[in-house]
């Protein structure tokens, strides 16, 4: 695992597979939520699929630090 300070990096482009495994039907339509997010410089988006509102990497990037609680875009964690 990273030290919390240390952005992985892809960790603004990329979540950990675990966390949003990419073979799945929803992958593509979260990721277009996540980076329109990013680009309207919105901390976070509204999960497709379980209406939950979900931070953004770059929210979490800009946070400083892994707060541990398994937030799907952690910048930070590597495993």
């Amino acid at each position: 695992m990273a030290s919390p300070d240390q952005i992985r990096p892809d960790g603004i482009e990329v979540p950990l597979e675990r966390r949003l495994p990419s073979g799945t039907d929803f992958h593509a339509e979260v990721m277009r939520r996540h980076d329109a997010a990013v680009r309207g410089r919105r901390p976070t988006y509204r999960d497709p699929v379980s209406g939950y509102t979900v931070f953004t990497a770059r929210f979490l990037a800009d946070r400083g630090y892994c707060c541990r609680s398994g937030c799907r875009h952690c910048p930070f964690e590597t495993s």
